[in-house]
């Protein structure tokens, strides 16, 4: 079995930074997320929403927070509305390219998941803007 990270800005809808792992723990979420944060520049005062994950709440991911400036923010138990757009961007994977595929190997899966990711990041038009991902990231960054 395999886990996904991601990291997804919330106002464009932007893939900053994903992972896959085969196990989900914090050190997959904070190397997903220092991946997003050194290869984005990100400004101070910056909060990443996550689920209420125990990853999120490790030492591990604490740390990282005081190391780069950011807020943590975890929804409250059972309320999946509050991570809606990381929630809405794996149900459109999953729908959009993972649904029914067998992946022969983890590398496999990486490759159409990067895939994915690009084209979601810079081609898929969003339906409430009318823009990629990347033009209304571009716009607000």
């Amino acid at each position: 079995m395999c886990y996904l990270c991601a990291v997804i800005d919330q106002c464009g809808k932007m893939v900053l930074g994903w992972r896959i792992g085969t196990d989900m723990t914090a050190s997959l979420v904070t190397d997903t997320v220092r991946d997003a944060l050194q290869k984005e520049m990100v400004a101070n005062g910056l909060i990443l929403h996550s689920d209420q994950g125990s990853q999120y709440s490790s030492q591990a991911y604490y740390d990282l927070s005081q190391e780069y400036h950011f807020t943590p923010s975890m929804s409250k138990r059972g309320c999946p509305y509050d991570n809606a757009s990381m929630e809405n961007f794996f149900g459109t994977l999953k729908s959009e390219c993972l649904h029914r595929m067998k992946f022969g190997s983890r590398k496999e899966l990486e490759e159409t998941v990067a895939q994915y990711v690009h084209f979601y990041n810079y081609e898929r038009i969003q339906l409430k803007s009318g823009l990629t991902s990347y033009e209304i990231w571009s716009k607000t960054a």
